[in-house]
C-alpha cells in the first residue's frame, strides 16, 4: 500500500468523495423518495446507483494505494557519473534497452520513466493523475480505468434520474419551500454530473487510444517512436487479463501482479 503526501493529490481525493458522497445523497433524499417511493423502482434504482458507486469508490481505492510499478532502488549506492557523460554522446537507446535513472541513481528497465511527484521511476509510466493521488502505471491502469468507467455510469444514470425527476409530481413535497430545496439540489446534481461525464469521457478517450497504439502519455509527449505490431485484444489483456471479459469490469486483483518479475536491485 502506498499514500503519497502530495497536497494537490490530498485535495483531490477530498473532492472527489466529497462529491460522491453528495450525490449519492442528492439521489436517495431527492431524487428516489419524492418521486420513486411508492413503487419498487425506488428500490430498484437505490440499489443500482449505490452499486456503481461502490465499484466506483473500490476501483478508485485500488487505483490510489496499488503499487503503480515502483522500480526497487539498489540495496548500493552506484556510481553512474561517468554513464550519464558518455550517454549524451551515444545514439538514442533502443526500446528494450535498459537506462539510468539520474534521479533515483539505478538502473530502469525499458518504457520507465521518474515522477517528479513521487519521487521515483514507474514502470510503463502512463501520468501522474491528482485525482488517485498516484501514478498510472503498469500495475494499477486497469483500476485507473474502471475508475474512469464506473464514474462515467454513475454520473450518467444521476443525470438520468435527476432529469426524470423534475418532469415527476414530488409525492412529499408539501409546501413552496421544500420543493425549492428539492429543485436546487436536483439542478447541483445535473451539473455536477455532467461535469463529471464529459470528464471522463475525455480521458477514458486517451487511456483507449493510448492501449491500442501501445504508447502511454508521457511517450506522447517525449515524441518517443514506438513500433506496435501487437493486436488490439492483446493489448488489452495485458492491462485486463486473459480471464472471461465479463471479469474486466471487476476491481479484482491485477494480472500483472501474479506473473514472474524481476528484481532490479543490486
Amino acid at each position: 500500500m502506498v499514500f503519497r503526501k502530495d497536497p494537490c493529490g490530498i485535495t483531490c481525493l477530498v473532492i472527489t468523495y466529497g462529491c460522491v458522497l453528495y450525490c449519492d445523497y442528492c439521489i436517495i433524499d431527492h431524487v428516489i423518495l419524492p418521486t420513486f417511493s411508492s413503487s419498487l423502482w425506488g428500490a430498484f434504482h437505490a440499489t443500482m446507483f449505490n452499486s456503481f458507486l461502490f465499484l466506483l469508490a473500490y476501483s478508485h481505492l485500488k487505483a490510489s494505494f496499488c503499487d503503480p510499478g515502483v522500480v526497487p532502488l539498489p540495496y548500493a549506492r552506484l556510481d553512474f557519473s561517468d554513464i550519464q557523460k558518455a550517454k549524451k554522446k551515444k545514439p538514442r537507446k533502443a526500446e528494450s534497452e535498459w537506462g539510468v535513472c539520474s534521479k533515483c541513481e539505478a538502473y530502469k528497465p525499458p518504457r520507465a520513466h521518474h515522477c517528479r511527484i513521487c519521487n521515483r521511476c514507474i514502470k510503463k509510466m502512463d501520468h501522474h493523475c491528482p485525482w488517485i493521488n498516484n501514478c498510472v502505471g503498469e500495475q494499477n491502469q486497469k483500476f485507473f480505468i474502471l475508475f474512469l468507467f464506473y464514474t462515467g455510469i454513475s454520473s450518467i444514470y444521476g443525470l438520468s434520474l435527476g432529469v426524470f425527476s423534475l418532469f415527476k409530481r414530488c409525492h412529499d413535497c408539501t409546501d413552496k419551500y421544500e420543493i425549492g430545496t428539492r429543485i436546487f439540489h436536483v439542478v447541483i446534481l445535473l451539473v455536477v454530473c455532467s461535469l463529471f461525464s464529459l470528464f471522463v469521457l475525455c480521458i477514458m478517450y486517451d487511456q483507449i487510444y493510448s492501449i491500442y497504439n501501445d504508447i502511454t502519455l508521457i511517450e506522447q509527449v517525449q515524441k518517443e517512436e514506438r513500433q506496435n505490431s501487437k493486436p488490439k485484444m492483446a493489448l488489452l489483456m495485458e492491462i485486463f487479463g486473459r480471464g472471461p471479459k465479463i471479469l474486466w469490469l471487476l476491481p479484482c486483483s491485477n494480472p500483472r501482479q501474479t506473473t514472474h518479475t524481476t528484481d532490479y536491485s543490486v
